[in-house]
C-alpha cells in the first residue's frame, strides 16, 4: 500500500479543532504511527495503528497485549533512554522517507514536553519533510531558508518567530503586517499575530529558522 502521509499521534492533549479535522480529511491513505500512549489519541480519531513506537509506560499491559493481537507492528524501547517516544516516532518515519508528516497529540499541560515537541520539528531527519504539528485550530511548521505557502481564509491568524537565532531576510505577502526583506530578532514578539489577507500567503526568508504559527480565524 502507498501512504500520502504519516500521521504521527503524541501521547498529549487530544486538543480537536477545525485545523485538526481539515488535516484529517486532506489524506486518504495515511501511515498511523503511535507514540506510546498516543495510541489513544490515534483511537479517539477512529485511526487504527499501524506501527507503535515507546517504552510502553503510558499503557497498560492489557492495552499492549490487544494491540499485539491486532497486529499491530511494536517497536519497544527501554525506559531509560536517550530519546523521547515521540522522538523515536518522527525518527521512524523520517527513516521510511515520507515527504509529509502531520503530528496530531503533540502539545500538553506539561511546557517542557511541549517545547521539546516543537522542537523535535528540526530533527536532522525531517530536514527536507513537510512536517507540522496539529492541535485544535492551529497548525505550527518550522521554516527554512527559501520560500514557503500558506493555504487558508482571509481573517486567520499567522506569527513568525524566530529560534535559535535571528531569521533574516524576511519577506512577506499577502499578510496585513508586511515584512520586506527584515530581520526578526530572537527575543522580541514583533513577528506575533499577523492576519492572512486572502486565501493564500507567502513568507521567505534568507537564513535562520521561523517558527509559522497559523490559526484558524482571528487568535
Amino acid at each position: 500500500m502507498k501512504y500520502d502521509v504519516a500521521f504521527v499521534f503524541a501521547n498529549g492533549d487530544i486538543s480537536d479543532g477545525p485545523m485538526v479535522r481539515r488535516t484529517l480529511n486532506a489524506f486518504q491513505a495515511p501511515l498511523i504511527v503511535a507514540a506510546d500512549g498516543g495510541a489513544r489519541v490515534a483511537g479517539y480519531y477512529g485511526y487504527p495503528v499501524d506501527v507503535l513506537i515507546g517504552d510502553m509506560d503510558s499503557i497498560t499491559q492489557k492495552e499492549l497485549d490487544s494491540y499485539k493481537s491486532a497486529g499491530i507492528e511494536v517497536m519497544a524501547y527501554p525506559a531509560e533512554k536517550d530519546f523521547t517516544d515521540l522522538e523515536l516516532a518522527l525518527n521512524y518515519v523520517g527513516e521510511q522517507g515520507f515527504d509529509m508528516v502531520r503530528v496530531i497529540g503533540g502539545l500538553g499541560d506539561r511546557f517542557d514536553q511541549t517545547l521539546a515537541n516543537v522542537y523535535l520539528l528540526a530533527l536532522p531527519a525531517l530536514t527536507n519533510t513537510d512536517i507540522r504539528i496539529i492541535a485544535g485550530k492551529q497548525e505550527i511548521r518550522l521554516l527554512r531558508a527559501g520560500e514557503h505557502m500558506i493555504h487558508g481564509q482571509p481573517g486567520d491568524t499567522v506569527s513568525l518567530i524566530p529560534v535559535g537565532g535571528d531569521a533574516t531576510g524576511i519577506r512577506t505577502a499577502h499578510l496585513y503586517y508586511p515584512l520586506d526583506d527584515e530581520t526578526l530578532v530572537f527575543g522580541p514578539a514583533r513577528g506575533v499575530s499577523n492576519v492572512m489577507r486572502g486565501e493564500n500567503a507567502s513568507v521567505s526568508l534568507e537564513s535562520g529558522l521561523l517558527l509559522l504559527i497559523h490559526t484558524v480565524g482571528r487568535a
